[in-house]
């Protein structure tokens, strides 16, 4: 799973293909679209520091594999 968590604006403006999209801010709602805390989540933002925090918030809640990837700044694939 590839975790979007930027603002909803941002998202839409551009992200990496096959992400969803949870805003930092929201990150307790994971638990209601990632409902196997065993699934492997990788965790990006803007330049890495939304996704670090995230990743330590679904840590909190239960995750096992969360990874935060850094940020979509450094990314040289394709978004949409």
């Amino acid at each position: 799973m590839l975790l979007d968590v930027r603002s909803e604006n941002e998202f839409a403006g551009g992200h990496i293909p096959g992400s969803i999209n949870i805003p930092v801010e929201k990150i307790s709602e994971a638990e209601h679209i990632i409902r196997d805390h065993n699934t492997p989540v990788f965790v990006y933002c803007l330049r890495g520091t939304r996704s670090r925090r995230a990743a330590g918030a679904m840590k909190k809640l239960g995750y096992q594999q969360v990874k935060s990837i850094g940020g979509i700044a450094a990314y040289k694939g394709e978004t949409e």
